[in-house]
């Protein structure tokens, strides 16, 4: 008998020690198991904070650790023109009027997102393309012109209509179809020199609009062209 209330008493004894024992770090039953790192008890764990009021002023709690208080949450939170990037109030960038040259209007190029005057160094005239009857190529008497038309329209970021012509001789059908070519000849031509595609768009006009009003081969001479229309 008094070796059961011996035994039954060595028992009580461990239980008492065990429940005595505290969690080890950093599990936790309450702060005070986590007082001496300076923290709080949150879930089991022992944490920087559980809210605001665990952290120093100008502090707030995030995600169980102690940050500086953000500037801002929201835009709202901020002036006007400023926008919350990061808990600080920035100022807001403003909207770019161009991405690239071919955004601007002619004349102008793209610069920082804004369409600023460009400056052209090359003089430039741009002068009707001549082509012979029923032609539409481009012959070496004209390459070099075209040459530097697309110097200038490079470093002028220039937009232009190209507007083929036919003289009166042949089909209303005939001449359009003719004068579009024509268009599209020195369209091409100027793409292979460099010039931006969206820079140039063509039309035909067939021979609805002479440049010279006469019926012999120095008027037809002037008929058969290409004019450059800016844009």
């Amino acid at each position: 008998m008094r070796t059961n209330t011996l035994f039954a008493g060595m028992l009580l004894t461990s239980a008492m020690l065990l429940t005595a024992c505290p969690p080890t770090y950093p599990k936790c039953e309450s702060d005070e198991h986590c007082k001496d790192k300076g923290e709080v008890c949150v879930q089991g764990q022992c944490q920087e904070c559980a809210t605001d009021a665990n952290c120093k002023e100008g502090f707030v709690c995030d995600a169980n650790k102690c940050v500086p208080k953000p500037e801002c949450k929201d835009d709202g939170a901020c002036g006007e023109g400023k926008k919350c990037k990061g808990g600080k109030c920035t100022v807001a960038e403003a909207k770019s009027e161009c991405a690239a040259d071919d955004d601007c209007p002619s004349g102008q190029g793209c610069t920082k997102g804004k369409c600023v005057a460009t400056q052209v160094t090359v003089s430039c005239t741009f002068d009707a393309v001549r082509f012979g009857f029923n032609d539409y190529n481009i012959d070496g008497a004209v390459q070099s012109s075209l040459s530097q038309y697309a110097d200038c329209i490079k470093k002028g970021n220039l937009r232009f209509t190209l507007e083929g012509h036919a003289d009166e001789r042949g089909t209303d059908e005939f001449n359009m179809v003719l004068s579009q070519k024509r268009a599209a000849s020195v369209r091409k031509y100027l793409v292979d020199l460099g010039v931006s595609s969206g820079a140039l768009d063509t039309v035909g006009m067939g021979e609805n609009k002479p440049a010279v009003n006469a019926s012999n081969e120095e008027a037809w001479s002037a008929n058969r062209r290409v004019e450059f229309k800016k844009r």
